[in-house]
Order: structure tokens, then C-alpha cells, then sequence
């Protein structure tokens, strides 16, 4: 049967700034283990610790710019563009532009802290 998930459970961000995460669905939401989906909305010069997460991970920019930046160098995502990292691949996210960012992260598996392996502090 089909669930409707009518509000997301908001959730604690990292990183320099307050973001605000609302997780649609997955652990926290909907104790969904195998996908999350949330829609992030980051203040602009905010900017979260690298991380090497044991999920893949996708995202569409809605608004503004979101930096992905990676071993290979960085990536500026753009309203309407998607950008796909990889499990196991070291990335960092931040939104310097003026606007921040909007946009929605799809993680498979599901987005925890136990995988996410961020780096210290």
C-alpha cells in the first residue's frame, strides 16, 4: 500500500552554518533503510566537513549554486543540473556563491551518520 508522507522530518545539520535538511524519506522520516530523500536549503559561504560516505549520492540543485568538491578538483552545480558521488569517494559540499543553494540529495543506501565517515574536526 502506498504511504503518503505528508511533512519531513527536519534534521540537525554539519558544517559552519545552519542548514536547514528535511528528510522526506529515510531512517529518521520514514525508517526507510535503503533510500533517503531530502531537500536541503544552505545558507550562502556555508560549508560542511569532507566526508568518504559508504552510500552513493545524488543531487539536484533547485536554486543557486552547491559546490562539490573532490579529490579530482571541484564542480559547481547549478540550478537544474545533478551531480552523482559515489561511495567510498572522498567529497565536501559548500554553497559560496551570494544565494546558497536549494536542492535534493537522494542516498543509496539511506543517509546515517554511521556511514557517512566524516573527517575530523
Amino acid at each position: 500500500m502506498a504511504k503518503l508522507v505528508d511533512t519531513p522530518r527536519v534534521i540537525e545539520a554539519a558544517g559552519n552554518k545552519p542548514k536547514r535538511i528535511e528528510e522526506f524519506i529515510g531512517r529518521v522520516a520514514t525508517e526507510t533503510p535503503s533510500v533517503s530523500v531530502a531537500r536541503m536549503r544552505s545558507p550562502s559561504g556555508w560549508i560542511e566537513p569532507g566526508q568518504t560516505p559508504e552510500f552513493d549520492e545524488y543531487t539536484l540543485v533547485l536554486a543557486g549554486m552547491l559546490r562539490v568538491t573532490t579529490r579530482d578538483g571541484q564542480l559547481d552545480v547549478r540550478a537544474g543540473q545533478a551531480v552523482i558521488a559515489p561511495r567510498g569517494a572522498w567529497v565536501q559540499y559548500s554553497t559560496p556563491s551570494s544565494e546558497g543553494a536549494e536542492y535534493i540529495a537522494v542516498c543509496v543506501p539511506a543517509f546515517s551518520m554511521d556511514d557517512v565517515h566524516r573527517d575530523a574536526k
